[in-house]
């Protein structure tokens, strides 16, 4: 008997909800078969007086202004590094691994590391976290 009437009563309870469901099909179907916009004749429409121009720059530095607060002072080894390293030679990056390309000999320990095998040595071993 409780299951009868739990049954009634959760037909009941989505009764509402189904008469929601009918009507929204009406309300699309309508919206498929509405006329177009039409502009009336006696509507007349002016174009807007061209008055001063904008200038072409300044949109992105607005942006980064009002995400990042503007231009922060530079730490004087920051200024030394930036005005002491000259301009980068043409076509540079196509000529980084040349063999001719000059290269300070950094030693057997750092060739030793670049080709070491990838995974755990005898005495570290890698983690990574889940």
């Amino acid at each position: 008997m409780k299951t009868k009437s739990a049954l009634c009563a959760m037909a009941i309870a989505t009764l509402p909800i189904l008469a929601g469901c009918s009507s929204a099909g009406d309300k699309a179907a309508a919206v498929g078969r509405a006329a177009p916009l039409v502009v009336p004749p006696d509507f007349a429409l002016e174009p807007t007086a061209v008055t001063a121009i904008r200038p072409a720059e300044g949109g992105q530095e607005q942006v980064l202004d009002a995400l990042f607060g503007g231009a922060a002072p530079r730490s004087a080894a920051e200024w030394a590094i930036s005005t002491t390293s000259g301009n980068a030679e043409t076509g540079i990056r196509s000529s980084v691994g040349d063999p001719q390309t000059n290269t300070v000999n950094k030693g057997s320990i750092t060739r030793d590391i670049i080709a070491a095998p990838e995974g755990d040595g005898q005495t570290a071993q890698a983690v990574i976290p889940d």
